[in-house]
């Protein structure tokens, strides 16, 4: 069927956008991520660029829209998967390392802040002053806290050493 020259824009649009079925399933045959999506790009492109469609059967043009659209898509795609596996190997290693039960244990006894008061010095390696800053209390106040804090780990993990293994009591038994 073949739309006359003089008819409106928009009735010249509308035989154009019958098609839209077959870009959309021509896209999905093609592998785009988003079908729908293309396809209305390429009536967007069409509206725009109605001139340049062919009168007599427009699904060449919207094809070749549609293909340019999936190589441009699949583009995007190949520099995003590339640079995301950049980033990945660029990125620092990170040291893993496994913490003693014994003092995971003696550390989730501590109170929040008086934990975060031991792996602030000890792990971060800041000093009193600047750990007391980082707290928001008083050098004096963090100094104490430490103290404590150390006294309760080392009384957990002494007392986790010389305490019975219940366990090996219990098959004895």
């Amino acid at each position: 069927m073949a739309v006359q020259s003089s008819e409106s824009p928009e009735t010249r649009f509308c035989f154009v956008f019958a098609h839209l079925g077959a870009v959309t399933a021509y896209a999905r045959r093609r592998g785009s991520l988003d079908a729908d999506a293309l396809a209305a790009e390429v009536m967007t492109i069409a509206w725009r660029r109605l001139a340049d469609v062919p009168e007599d059967d427009p699904r060449p043009w919207l094809f070749a829209t549609a293909r340019n659209l999936v190589y441009t898509e699949s583009r995007k795609v190949e520099t995003a998967r590339r640079h995301q596996h950049e980033l990945a190997e660029a990125q620092p290693t990170h040291e893993v390392f496994e913490l003693d039960p014994q003092l995971a244990a003696a550390l989730g006894e501590l109170s929040p802040l008086d934990r975060e008061a031991l792996l602030l010095t000890a792990w971060e390696e800041l000093t009193p002053k600047e750990a007391a800053r980082a707290l928001g209390i008083k050098s004096t106040a963090f100094r104490v806290r430490l103290l404590r804090a150390r006294r309760r780990v080392e009384a957990k993990l002494v007392e986790s050493t010389t305490a019975p293994d219940t366990k090996l009591t219990m098959e004895r038994t």
